[in-house]
């Protein structure tokens, strides 16, 4: 469509996925903060922190998995299902993303699910609290049950191993406790050294702490195991001096008495919400720190992480003020201290993963676990790049998604960081950029659009805020499009148009919105004007490429064109803008849902409901051509390589390439499991990027000139093979044209040098009466065929054998194969694989391997066979009858002389009578 140039049809292929990460359940990370464990669909996932790597994948029951752990040591995982059952897995040492099977597993490991479960600090113990009120302490080496402790009151809701790592303190005795809590509300504290003394107190808690009135969700001992805290949601955190009760222990023990419960908290602090999680931050590993450097952390149904000293004094907060808008999806499920990174790791209800620095407050990591259903995407390029700029082709290295949530998720094309915006109060539903892509805008259902950009100084990783917004509909924005013209020299933006659930489009000034953010606060747009466009909801919006034309596609199945008129603001005249309805497209039979104008041509793209594509002439709004193949609603489109080729999404789940000019699909792009809602495609059309409903995010890179090579290269391979296939039948060297042709999969070209061999004249007649095939170099080729080559020339013959014009050849194929080699060499050859027809069948079926393919063989040349031969027996019976006449009719040329003589006198005779 671009001249009367052909242009060549680019082709994609899948470079990259961003894939769901976690969708709740569990999850655990190793001591030195570089990997992660997360459950997807009953899966475990091991994923590099860094890179967003996978690692490698945990295989499952198909069960949802209830609490899993890491030993400290990242050599083992260990998993609880609902089944239940109790799976170990050992992580191995090359991690190249493959399916780790379970080294051991114990079916019923509680009678009731498990929900929580600890390793001991030295990777040798593991318990595990039921929903019966059973702990058990296991042996990981071996699967053995060390101890069962019971006599909760209920659900077992923490578990903490107390093993003192002190070098400076010399202890006489050694310890090793289990801290347990429950939904009683009590703290329990075993001794799991009791059972080497045949202690009575063995299978009893040796202290039951009480001072929680609901249930303790988190616990945590400081290394030197002198100090336990303990944080529940009845929004209070205790502290309890360890070594006062182990000094207490030591006198009980000489007492013989069962159980010690003198013990208080030496310190309550008021945290003001339900607490989920606990533990003690910049303690020394040999326990070194002091009464007062001891801090602690919380985290409950704020999703705020806090930092508290020994005091209960709030130091700082890990989180921000616009985390609390929403406390039950942010609410934080588990966090955990990392000592090597002195930052806070945290699980959020939302599916969510932060590493925040206690020291900094700020998000070190940030790790979006599911994105729930994909409904717009757009690419940005962070930083400015002239077109004529060296760094020009590493634009559009950053995707902004829009899913059902208040939130844009920003993430890197490479997939290593992800940012959360926050600014709408409802779901974002679209989504679309500058002209540069370094500013874009967001529409959402709380009837506002905002303009986002990137901050200044631009840092490591882009961080985009909000620099303005436009409220004035009274429906949802459900599209919104910005002006397309720009050029190097620009140094504001234009305008914005945005669609709503209000049937009506308004333009809105963009002139005063800053290009980068400096912590400014965020600007009111002024509306410009309201244009009443549709009957019912407008889908989608598209600026032309020269900020003339606006396309509007609505759900009453029609597509508007309107001129744009803008005049900026000049001295004190104030900028101005409005649109004319130009015409309207006709012709779809379901709502419009996408709209998009040719970047070289004045033609319009739309994709509807009713399946199909239409391209409309945009001087009499006619359409011109129509495009069917998607199995359901075609809900984006957009123009690739000069126009000349479209590239559409569905709610099949496909992602399909159509040449304009054939008007017929030529590639589709299946990684979908659901609608494609939404396509992006980058400023040099070498990337394309469709996420889904199902959560999935595909990045298809430009594979064109790859294409063309490999193609290239094949073809010289090709006729490299020709020209040694003529060479090896001129030089008589059947072998080795045998062996070509069969890895050239060129049944032709071995029928022709079948058919010479059996119709060429021998020079020898005996040599020709000693071979089967006519030449006794093929039957010693036929004698030693491999098997793999035997079954594919078997499979030729069988298609042979179906033509009369070819079967000769086939059948004395067949008679030689049966003359030269044993029944069982020829079965052999169709074992082991399942063999796949690669003949020029219509429709090529997969066939089964062994006997099964051979019967199918034969069953297939039998009918065929019989045929032949009858058509033969016919042909034997008319040479009979031919054979007679000729007979006949020599004898009439060689004996009946006389008689004609003697019949010629008898006519003169009667001749003379007369």
């Amino acid at each position: 469509m671009v001249g009367n140039q052909r242009l060549k049809c680019r082709s994609y292929k899948k470079l990259c996925t961003i894939e769901p990460l976690h969708t709740g359940g569990p999850a655990a990370i190793t001591s030195d903060g570089s990997n992660i464990v997360t459950c997807v669909s009953g899966e475990s996932l091991f994923t590099d922190i860094e890179h967003g790597r996978l690692l490698c994948r945990f295989s499952s029951d198909a069960q949802n998995i209830t609490s899993l752990c890491l030993t400290p040591d990242a050599s083992h995982l260990v998993t609880f299902t609902d089944a239940p059952s109790l799976r170990l897995f050992k992580i191995p040492k090359a991690l190249t993303g493959q399916h780790v099977l379970p080294s051991r597993v114990t079916a019923r490991p509680h009678d009731a699910p498990v929900h929580v479960c600890a390793v001991d600090p030295t990777s040798t113990y593991l318990a595990s609290g039921s929903a019966d009120g059973v702990v058990k302490v296991w042996d990981i080496s071996t699967g053995h049950v060390t101890h069962v402790f019971k006599g909760h009151g209920g659900v077992v809701s923490a578990l903490k191993f107390n093993f003192p790592r002190n070098e400076h303190f010399v202890q006489h005795e050694r310890v090793a406790q289990l801290i347990t809590a429950s939904i009683d509300t009590k703290i329990r504290v075993f001794d799991l050294t009791a059972t080497l003394r045949n202690d009575q107190r063995a299978l009893h808690p040796i202290a039951v702490l009480e001072g929680h009135v609901s249930v303790p969700r988190g616990l945590d001992v400081t290394p030197d195991g002198k100090w336990l805290v303990s944080g529940g949601r009845d929004a209070v955190v205790l502290i309890w001096d360890m070594t006062s009760f182990n000094a207490t222990l030591g006198q009980t023990r000489s007492k013989s008495k069962v159980l010690v419960t003198s013990i208080t908290p030496v310190k309550t602090i008021p945290v003001l919400e339900r607490v989920e999680a606990v533990g003690f931050v910049h303690c020394d590993r040999d326990g070194s720190a002091t009464f007062t450097d001891q801090r602690i952390f919380t985290a409950g149904e704020k999703g705020i992480v806090k930092i508290w000293d020994w005091n209960g004094t709030l130091l700082h907060l890990l989180g921000t003020d616009w985390e609390q808008e929403q406390e039950e999806q942010r609410q934080v499920l588990e966090a955990m201290y990392i000592q090597t990174l002195d930052a806070v790791f945290s699980v959020h209800a939302d599916q969510n993963i932060f590493i925040r620095s206690v020291n900094s407050g700020k998000v070190t990591q940030q790790l979006i676990g599911f994105n729930d259903e994909i409904v717009d995407a757009a690419l940005l390029s962070p930083a400015f790049y002239p077109s004529n700029s060296p760094a020009s082709n590493i634009r559009d290295n950053y995707i902004a998604l829009a899913t059902n949530s208040s939130l844009i998720r920003v993430y890197s094309t490479s997939g290593s960081s992800v940012q959360l915006l926050p600014g709408h109060s409802d779901i974002v539903l679209s989504l679309d950029r500058s002209a540069d892509g370094h500013v874009f805008a967001s529409g959402s259902k709380d009837n506002s659009a905002r303009i986002w950009a990137p901050s200044n100084p631009p840092a490591a990783i882009p961080q985009w805020n909000c620099v303005a917004f436009c409220e004035g509909h009274a429906g949802s924005v459900g599209a919104v499009a910005m002006s397309r013209s720009y050029s190097d020299t620009d140094t504001r933006l234009r305008f914005l148009l945005t669609g709503s659930q209000d049937r009506t489009i308004k333009m809105w000034d963009l002139s005063d919105v800053p290009l980068t953010c400096e912590d400014q606060q965020a600007l009111k747009c002024r509306s410009l004007m309201t244009f009443k466009a549709h009957e019912k909801d407008i889908n989608s919006l598209d600026v032309a490429p020269t900020d003339q034309l606006l396309a509007s596609g609505s759900q009453d199945r029609t597509a508007n064109i309107y001129e744009i008129w803008y005049r900026p603001s000049s001295g004190t005249r104030p900028p101005s803008g409005e649109i004319k309805l130009l015409g309207t497209c006709k012709g779809h039979k379901r709502g419009v849902w996408s709209v998009k104008f040719g970047k070289t041509e004045r033609i319009l793209a739309t994709g509807s409901g009713d399946k199909t594509i239409k391209l409309w002439n945009l001087e009499d709004f006619t359409c011109v051509k129509t495009f069917e193949g998607h199995a359901n609603s075609v809900l984006r489109v957009d123009f690739i390589n000069h126009g000349t080729q479209l590239v559409s999404s569905g709610s099949d789940g496909l992602v399909k390439l159509w040449s304009t000019r054939e008007e017929e699909c030529i590639a589709t792009l299946d990684n979908h499991e659901d609608k494609v809602w939404a396509l992006a495609v980058s400023t040099d059309e070498r990337t394309i990027v469709s996420a889904a409903a199902d959560s999935v995010v595909t990045v298809w890179g430009d594979c064109t000139e790859e294409y063309e090579q490999e193609k290239e290269a094949k073809r010289i391979e090709l006729v490299l093979k020709e020209q040694d296939f003529v060479n090896y039948i001129a030089l008589q060297d059947y072998r080795r044209a045998i062996q070509l042709a069969l890895s050239m999969q060129q049944p032709g070209r071995l029928f022709s040098m079948f058919r010479d061999i059996k119709s060429s004249p021998m020079e020898s007649l005996s040599v020709t009466n000693a071979s089967v095939t006519g030449h006794p170099a093929v039957d010693e080729v036929l004698r030693s065929l491999p098997g793999k080559d035997l079954a594919l020339l078997l499979l030729y013959v069988r298609d042979w054998n179906s033509n009369a014009k070819t079967s000769g050849v086939a059948q004395s194929i067949l008679y030689a194969m049966v003359k030269l080699r044993p029944i069982e060499d020829i079965v052999s050859a169709f074992g082991g694989e399942s063999l796949e027809p690669l003949s020029s069948e219509a429709h090529p079926r997969k066939q089964a391997g062994g006997r099964t393919a051979f019967k199918d063989l034969v069953n297939s040349l039998i009918p065929y066979t019989q045929r032949h031969l009858s058509r033969l027996g016919r042909l034997v019976q008319e040479s009979f009858v031919l054979d007679y006449i000729l007979s006949e009719m020599d004898g009439e040329i060689f004996e009946g002389e006389g008689h004609v003589v003697a019949d010629e006198s008898m006519i003169h005779t009667n001749e003379g009578g007369r």
